[in-house]
């Protein structure tokens, strides 16, 4: 009997589990002109009384909205984190910003011809989760974490709106495109190439450079963290922001773990980021 009771006691906690959840949205943009789909992760006991802290979790090419909880397993590490009190009970969003084919359906975070994503995200896609999700509001209570593509998002978003966010974390973060070939010309109507055109044109690494000195301070309200494996292509590219940050007096955390540009490195990753912003909320 005490055998039997014992290994009740061990599956309790198994069977007690967090009661999150996903939900899949969608939103229709008229700036885009179409349906934006998007997941939103709604922490244990969450309810619509209560203002939430909003991350958004941002994408890389070649995924989309759903990558996060597929390949990510975003749910499980959210659950973990804010069950042991690494992460404060908080609404995470997921929204679209491509497709797996980068060819044929636009890709990424900012305007571009036919494809104003930045002006969607700001003005129609942020206001519209922050409401129905009662998250967000406010700088204090809104942070953005992005992969490759939507690392680099991450981190120009919050260059471009320092006052809207309270931290920023770029995992393996294509920061610039500088010094790499303009990809898909070979495709009568590809859109690979705009994408490609879209980073070097917002670069975060011209924008240091750039920056004037009002601006310099408002960056310095915002939490920055680089995160990339050692094996990572785009290694380099968060270095050399990180120095130059550091020349321009704005702090910024850097860290290169063994890894490269995969979904076990992001994976990781997230045990780090999620903390990272949690405790930047409020500041």
């Amino acid at each position: 009997m005490k055998k039997i009771l014992f290994a009740l006691l061990l599956i309790l906690p198994l069977a007690v589990s967090a009661q999150s959840r996903i939900e899949t949205g969608s939103i229709f943009s008229t700036k885009l002109g179409c349906e934006q789909k998007y997941n939103v992760y709604l922490p244990d006991g969450y309810n619509q009384w209560d203002r939430y802290p909003v991350i958004y979790l941002l994408h890389g090419l070649y995924g989309d909205y759903s990558n996060w909880v597929k390949s990510g397993r975003m749910k499980e590490v959210a659950d973990e984190l804010i069950a042991c009190g690494e992460v404060r009970p908080c609404v995470m969003v997921m929204p679209n910003a491509g497709d797996k084919d980068v060819h044929g359906y636009q890709n990424g975070y900012f305007n571009v011809q036919d494809w104003p994503y930045e002006d969607f995200f700001f003005d129609e896609f942020l206001p519209e989760v922050e409401r129905k999700y009662h998250c967000g509001g406010e700088k204090g209570l809104r942070a953005v974490i992005g992969l490759s593509m939507g690392g680099g998002g991450a981190i120009v978003y919050a260059q471009h709106h320092p006052r809207l966010f309270s931290s920023a974390y770029g995992m393996s973060a294509w920061l610039d495109h500088k010094d790499r070939d303009i990809r898909g010309t070979d495709r009568v109507g590809s859109k690979l190439a705009l994408t490609d055109r879209s980073v070097r044109d917002h670069s975060a690494l011209d924008f240091i450079d750039w920056v004037g000195p009002v601006t310099k301070e408002e960056l310095k309200t915002v939490a920055w963290f680089l995160d990339c494996g050692d094996d990572d292509h785009l290694l380099q590219l968060s270095v050399d922001l990180h120095l130059k940050m550091r020349k321009a007096g704005i702090p910024c955390e850097l860290r290169v773990h063994n890894g490269g540009h995969t979904w076990e490195y992001w994976h990781r990753a997230l045990y780090t980021a999620l903390p990272f912003a949690s405790r930047n909320f409020g500041k």
